[in-house]
């Protein structure tokens, strides 16, 4: 089972890219955030990719996330939802069978801090409230922290700046806490150019100084079957990778 994740910051500008990343890669979910588009607003196609069941959770140009599931993978029909929690159109889930997948954009945090510590505490109770009768889940997005210093560049290390605070780093540790493993570093625990963001000059993504913010956390039942979570610095011109983590299921 390939699960992918990708801020692409704009499907307008990336759908061609989307639709050959989805033929290259095959995967079983795909999670999307930043969307900064209504369905009408780009190719019906995308979202009506063929053997997915889609879900798009975006509008205008702001924000938005999608889900895309794929149906010969799926053990039963995909039941689509939101968190009580949701707003600004930052999070999708789907039910298949006992694993809930959940596509998740976190607020920066830049215009509002507080709503983003605010979000993240709502995150944390929800991995908690879903697990708790053995369902398993895969929460995948941009959660816009840098978990330790190893997630960063040296060169981009700069103390206090959101994204990189103590009370953030701790709020995805109490989240990863609540049964979830941090597929990524799990199997790469000591790779120090692992990045999936990139700020877009001076040709940091080229030279990969950038920053880990995207992930795939999963229930540790699967956590232990995964083999694999690239993330593709080659693909795609967002300021972000997609991230594709392989489950041997």
């Amino acid at each position: 089972m390939k699960v992918a994740t990708w801020n692409v910051n704009g499907i307008r500008a990336r759908h061609e890219q989307f639709a050959a990343f989805v033929e290259s890669e095959q995967p079983d979910v795909i999670c999307l955030q930043e969307l900064k588009a209504s369905p009408a607003q780009i190719p019906a196609t995308i979202c009506d990719l063929d053997g997915y069941k889609c879900y798009w959770h975006g509008a205008a140009a702001y924000s938005g996330v999608g889900l895309h599931i794929r149906l010969a993978s799926a053990q039963s029909a995909p039941e689509f939802s939101h968190p009580h929690f949701d707003n600004e159109t930052r999070m999708v889930q789907a039910r298949v069978g006992d694993t809930i997948f959940a596509s998740v954009y976190v607020p920066n945090g830049g215009k509002d801090y507080a709503a983003k510590v605010a979000f993240l505490r709502s995150l944390i109770d929800y991995a908690a409230d879903v697990q708790k009768d053995g369902t398993k889940l895969v929460l995948c997005g941009d959660m816009n922290i840098a978990r330790t210093d190893l997630d960063v560049h040296p060169k981009e290390r700069k103390p206090n700046i959101i994204g990189q605070r103590p009370e953030e780093r701790e709020l995805l540790e109490t989240l990863l806490s609540q049964g979830l493993v941090d597929v990524g570093r799990m199997l790469y625990p000591n790779a120090d150019d692992y990045f999936t963001w990139w700020a877009p000059w001076r040709n940091l993504r080229q030279r990969n100084i950038g920053w880990r913010l995207d992930y795939v956390l999963a229930s540790q039942s699967l956590a232990s079957r995964a083999t694999a979570c690239p993330s593709l610095r080659e693909t795609g011109t967002s300021d972000h990778a997609p991230v594709v983590a392989t489950f041997e299921i």
